[in-house]
């Protein structure tokens, strides 16, 4: 079954990526990404600029309105995904809790939606 986990996290809790806590983290998301594809669960999976690169496109009244930023003001915001196929829910989670920055971050998991 798919899932996708979606990487939420406060810019402003996690650690600076020059501080020798915030290359920890890096390696230990290198370490993660090689984890997830040796173990033949990864399908796809990208982190995500900044939210301030965002732009917000929606339609009202027939008028395509853009905003730049993202769709709601936060601090944790969106910064990256994985979709993996897992056997269950469980499995997903345990992905999920496995990620680097879930001490400072939380991790949405949600079913991808199939249709027939």
């Amino acid at each position: 079954m798919l899932y996708t986990l979606l990487i939420y996290g406060d810019p402003s809790a996690a650690p600076d990526n020059q501080s020798p806590e915030g290359q920890a983290e890096f390696q230990q998301w290198m370490a993660y990404d090689q984890s997830i594809r040796e173990s033949g669960a990864y399908q796809a999976g990208q982190a995500l600029q900044p939210a301030p690169t965002a732009t917000t496109v929606r339609n009202r009244n027939g008028d395509t309105l853009t905003t730049d930023g993202p769709f709601a003001e936060t601090k944790e915001v969106l910064g990256g995904f994985y979709v993996i196929d897992v056997p269950d829910l469980d499995a997903a989670l345990d992905w999920a809790g496995r990620m680097p920055n879930i001490a400072h971050g939380s991790i949405e998991v949600r079913p991808v939606q199939t249709f027939d």
